[in-house]
């Protein structure tokens, strides 16, 4: 995989799952630029700036102050254009609510389980 992206943008609490998910996103070259905020607030802050142009986005649903859930109702609220970011909710909740809830949403292109695997990436660049 040669970098089919050009900016991932990993949003997630866990400082841990970051750091895996980021090695594995960096092995497989799957985005020239990955990066990473804990805080779903300041993802929003920073795509509503313009600071990132993400074509990827995972998303966690787990997580304090802000889920992933909120995280996209105020994504629906920006300003930008959504058009082009792929959405995918990168969660190890095995709740079927949140998997119904998440494939309901217009913006999330999959769901998938943690971690990420190279076989999951492989399979989002087919």
């Amino acid at each position: 995989m040669l970098n089919p992206y050009k900016t991932c943008l990993l949003i997630d609490d866990n400082y841990i799952d970051n750091f895996v998910t980021r090695r594995i996103l960096e092995s497989s070259n799957f985005a020239e630029q990955i990066i990473v905020k804990q805080s779903p607030a300041e993802a929003i802050s920073s795509l509503s700036d313009g600071s990132i142009k993400p074509d990827v986005i995972f998303l966690d649903i787990r997580m304090p102050l802000m889920n992933g859930f909120e995280f996209l109702q105020e994504y629906d609220l920006l300003s930008i254009d959504k058009e082009n970011i792929k959405i995918f909710m990168l969660s190890s909740s095995l709740d079927p609510t949140d998997m119904k809830e998440s494939l309901g949403n217009k913006y999330i292109t999959q769901f998938i389980h943690k971690p990420l695997t190279t076989k999951a990436l492989q399979e989002i660049c087919q």
